[in-house]
Order: structure tokens, then C-alpha cells, then sequence
């Protein structure tokens, strides 16, 4: 059953998942739906502020700034482990196993996005009004998910394969695409901050 599974979706089904998914995401955001649902948002992000989380953020500016400097070490090791693993699937580092950078570099990513995501809930909570009018957090929020799940769903199986399996040509195409990705991901949180 599984075999067929994947036999139609290709055979990278965890790629195809995710293209479809994204598909998806952008047929909702041309909607009407789009609208319904963002209106509907207002009370949760109202709520948020509300939370132990909003109240200490809004009230302790000492201690949102210490999360968001963690929250900004984070994403420098996030971008650090983009960085060092896709620049050895574009050449770079030779001298390095790609088994073990890529390996060692994914396990890095993987506590930098748990770290980014968990310190960005608190700092959204503190001014959750405020980002819910700003097009540009929900920009960050779908390029996040886009990353992620390129991350996860579309790199990860690609890079997981032997070297010799995959054409070098995918794998630095892989690479560039992650690097932009990420590197648009970071963007649109500094703009945020211009916001």
C-alpha cells in the first residue's frame, strides 16, 4: 500500500507533500477565506496579549529584551549551520566530510529553529496587536513555514541520499534555494522591526 503511495507521488512523496501543501497555502491566501479567517484572528491575538507571556512582555522591557537576544543568537546559528551545510553541497569545505556537516549542521538547525520559534511565541505575545496589523509578520510567518518545510521535506530526503545518487546540479540548486529561502526568512524579521 505504502509502495503505491509512493509510486504515484514520485520518488520524493515527502517533496511532492509539501508543493502541494504550499499550493495550497497560496490558492487560501487569493481566497475570500483569507479575509474571513484574519478577521477571526483578532481575538486570539488579543488573548495572546493577555497570556503570562504578553503581560511580561509588555511590562518588563528587560525581559523581552533578553529573549529577544536570544531569539537573535538563535537565528545567527540557524543561519551559521545554513550557511556552513549548504556552502558544502555548493563546494565549499571539501576537505570536511558532506556526510558529517550536513549531519552535524541539521542537528544545529533543528535546536535553532525550536529556539527561534519558542522565543518569537514570547516576543509576538507581548505585542500581538501590533504584529497582527503588520502584512509583513504574516509574510514571515509563510516564509518560516515555507523554510521549515523546505528544510524538512525537500533538503533533508535530498541530502539523505548517497552523494552519488543525487546529481550535483540538484544538490547545489538545493543549496542556493535553501540559502535564499532562509536568507528571506531573516529579512522579513528585520523588516518587522522597521514596522
Amino acid at each position: 500500500m505504502n509502495t503505491n503511495r509512493a509510486s504515484m507521488l514520485g520518488p520524493y512523496p515527502r517533496t511532492a507533500i509539501s508543493v502541494i501543501l504550499l499550493a495550497l497555502v497560496i490558492a487560501f491566501s487569493f481566497s475570500g477565506l483569507r479575509n474571513g479567517t484574519w478577521v477571526n484572528l483578532l481575538s486570539f491575538f488579543e488573548w495572546m496579549e493577555t497570556t503570562p507571556f504578553g503581560l511580561i512582555g509588555k511590562t518588563w522591557g528587560g525581559a523581552f529584551a533578553v529573549v529577544e537576544a536570544f531569539h537573535l543568537v538563535a537565528l545567527g546559528v540557524l543561519g551559521g549551520a545554513v550557511i556552513f551545510s549548504d556552502g558544502r553541497l555548493l563546494g565549499l569545505f571539501s576537505s570536511l566530510s558532506l556526510r558529517s556537516v550536513v549531519d552535524g549542521a541539521h542537528k544545529v538547525f533543528n535546536w535553532a529553529l525550536i529556539t527561534i520559534v519558542a522565543t518569537g511565541i514570547f516576543m509576538v505575545c507581548g505585542v500581538a496587536v501590533k504584529v497582527y496589523y503588520l502584512p509583513v509578520f504574516w509574510y514571515k510567518m509563510l516564509l518560516l513555514a515555507v523554510g521549515t518545510l523546505f528544510a524538512l521535506y525537500i533538503r533533508k530526503p535530498i541530502v539523505d541520499r548517497a552523494p552519488e545518487d543525487v546529481s550535483p546540479a540538484v544538490l547545489k540548486l538545493t543549496a542556493v534555494a535553501s540559502i535564499m529561502i532562509w536568507f528571506t526568512v531573516a529579512a522579513a524579521g528585520r523588516w518587522i522591526g522597521f514596522s
